[in-house]
């Protein structure tokens, strides 16, 4: 992902202008595996919830390593990529557990890795990871 930088939250999240804040009730989004993120985002906003930026992803990750299991593993919806005519990039954030194939390399396999899921496919085993809240620190 050369333009991971230029992904940001989406519209409806508030996130603190502070640049030291608390993500609280940290949810992997299990329950919403085999969803696609167009169908997950609407649901997370329903249940009150606000769905992870990708850096907050990574942070819960390093805090928290048993957050990342093979099978259950999650998107970052809340980071996505504006193009010039204001519309999305189809590409969401996603965190996993690399199986150590293709353009992983061998040597990868059981890593962590940051990649991207379309916004209209269904994987079995991301779910969408949310937060209950996000304070100022």
């Amino acid at each position: 992902m050369p333009d991971i930088d230029q992904f940001s939250p989406i519209e409806t999240m508030a996130v603190p202008d502070e640049p030291v804040y608390v993500v609280e009730g940290l949810d992997r989004g299990d329950h919403m595996a085999n969803w696609s993120p167009d169908e997950a985002l609407p649901a997370i906003a329903e249940e009150g919830r606000t769905p992870l930026l990708l850096a907050e992803g990574i942070h819960w990750v390093l805090q928290q390593p048993e957050t990342l299991e093979r099978g259950r593993c999650f998107m970052t919806i809340g980071s996505r990529l504006r193009k010039d005519n204001g519309t999305l990039d189809a590409r969401t954030p996603a965190l996993w557990i690399s199986n150590g194939t293709g353009r992983d390399g061998r040597e990868n396999r059981n890593a962590p890795k940051v990649g991207w899921c379309w916004a209209g496919n269904r994987h079995t085993w991301l779910g969408f990871a949310s937060a209950a809240s996000r304070i100022a620190a």
